[in-house]
């Protein structure tokens, strides 16, 4: 009987180490995916400089500090006579050429001094900002290199809730970190201003501080999204990440490289959910589509005859369960393109033909995005390009004076208010209306001495000074 026994449960156990033995098979392996792409990933560090820390999901939040330190070394802030403002945001990014082209986040380079990437060699290499676009959260860099390993880009409207990705970034600084999970949902859209044109990947991927601007891989070890942020109430990892299509990323990329800017279509509505109430009164059985609460004159939608109450239930063929659903497939749509809207209108289903506008661009960013190439070395460190009609326009600049900052590199420039996109009108007496003129009136400008800049921002005109360091040319 025992001997019965005995090998019933020798044989169970067997059975069970069997089942074991297929389910770890059936289990995905990174090890491949990660050997071949780590060497692509980059730490990215940004230096800030005379700004008191912020509490953004890159940087050292004061209270973040554990109380021991705090207890040690006193107060985190200005109140603080031994506080330095410099603080320093850490973040990922990934290589998309050969020739040192960088993506990250915007957020992660933002305001930056001074940008450090660091390759899986250790070399650290200087990176110049290309163009950056702060709607979609997305930066541009360059490094002086060539034959750098880059990453393969995949298709980020393939994805389905339930594939696995995987995450390779520097969380809290800790380089070439590998997390994986599943993608939760996709196409997850916010109602809000913050980066409401984008369609989110969600997936449960630990993410940490310094991840942001890393790759997110699907299984064929193509990038399919960035990285970008995450919903927690406490800072850290809770299982609910966020990242930035790579679709939409790479066309951001395009536009920046050719056009310094990101156009997006518009077509001049104001919308917000549907509640219960409201479905109920319309007629509708769910409180599914956008509320149409206000329509721009002159608009593609006023051209097209939407109304306020309409619902727009579908955008070009695409359904519209909430109002956050619409203004990334508009914004993604290409302005002066023709689209269909599919709106309820007491109790009727209607299909309106529309013509999609462009969104204006941000003035600031219009400015900060131009070409480096005019860049001409001062002695002031301060890079400055002509202005063209269109940014005039923009810019608010009536006259044929001024010049548009596009770099401020020199230590004691950046010491002042001045940054790109700011616009000089004068050095010392002198108007300048052109980059030439500008390099031309600071040429003369010796180590010691300070020069005087009347300076443009926004509505705002102030003079900054300026002092050329001693012992430099």
């Amino acid at each position: 009987m025992h001997t019965k026994i005995m090998h019933c449960m020798l044989a169970f156990l067997a059975l069970a180490l069997a089942g074991t033995g297929a389910q770890a098979q059936q289990l995905p392996d990174f090890t491949q995916l990660v050997a071949r792409n780590a060497p692509a990933v980059v730490n990215v560090r940004a230096t800030h400089t005379g700004t008191v820390p912020t509490s953004r999901d890159n940087t050292v939040d004061p209270q973040d500090v554990p109380e021991i330190f705090r207890r040690f070394f006193g107060p985190m802030g200005p109140g603080n006579p031994h506080f330095d403002p410099t603080r320093v945001s850490l973040g990922s990014g990934f290589i998309i050429s050969s020739d040192g082209y960088v993506l990250t986040n915007n957020h992660v380079i933002d305001d930056a001094d001074q940008i450090v990437v660091r390759l899986s060699d250790r070399r650290e290499l200087d990176a110049k900002v290309i163009g950056t676009d702060v709607e979609s959260d997305i930066a541009l860099l360059k490094v002086d290199a060539t034959g750098l390993p880059t990453v393969a880009i995949g298709d980020s409207s393939k994805l389905k809730p339930g594939q696995w990705v995987v995450a390779i970034g520097s969380p809290f600084g800790f380089d070439h970190s590998v997390t994986h999970g599943i993608v939760s949902y996709v196409g997850r859209g916010f109602g809000g201003a913050d980066q409401q044109y984008v369609p989110f990947i969600q997936t449960d991927v630990p993410i940490n501080r310094g991840n942001s601007g890393g790759p997110l891989f699907n299984m064929d070890g193509q990038v399919v999204g960035i990285n970008s942020q995450i919903i927690s109430n406490t800072g850290s990892s809770v299982g609910i990440s966020l990242a930035i299509p790579i679709d939409v990323a790479m066309n951001t990329v395009d536009q920046l490289k050719q056009y310094g800017h990101v156009s997006r279509g518009m077509i001049g509505v104001q919308i917000q959910n549907l509640d219960r109430a409201m479905a109920k009164s319309l007629g509708l059985e769910n409180a599914e589509g956008a509320i149409v609460a206000k329509v721009t004159p002159g608009s593609g939608a006023d051209k097209a005859g939407v109304h306020v109450q309409d619902v727009i239930l579908a955008f070009d063929g695409h359904p519209i369960v909430e109002s956050s659903d619409l203004p990334p497939l508009v914004g993604n749509t290409k302005p002066g393109s023709k689209a269909t809207l599919k709106i309820l209108r007491d109790g009727k289903t209607l299909t309106l033909p529309v013509v999609v506008g462009e969104l204006p661009q941000d003035k600031e960013q219009l400015a900060s995005n131009r070409s480096d190439s005019a860049k001409v070395a001062n002695a002031l460190g301060i890079a400055v390009d002509d202005l063209t009609a269109e940014q005039r326009q923009q810019l608010g600049i009536k006259n044929d004076e001024g010049v548009v900052v596009t770099d401020v590199s020199g230590p004691a420039a950046q010491r002042t208010p001045l940054r790109p996109g700011d616009v000089i009108l004068m050095v010392g007496r002198k108007t300048v209306k052109s980059a030439a003129e500008f390099n031309a009136a600071v040429k003369g400008v010796k180590p010691g001495e300070s020069v005087m800049l009347l300076m443009r921002r926004g509505e705002n005109t102030q003079f900054v000074a300026v002092t050329v360091p001693k012992g430099k040319d």
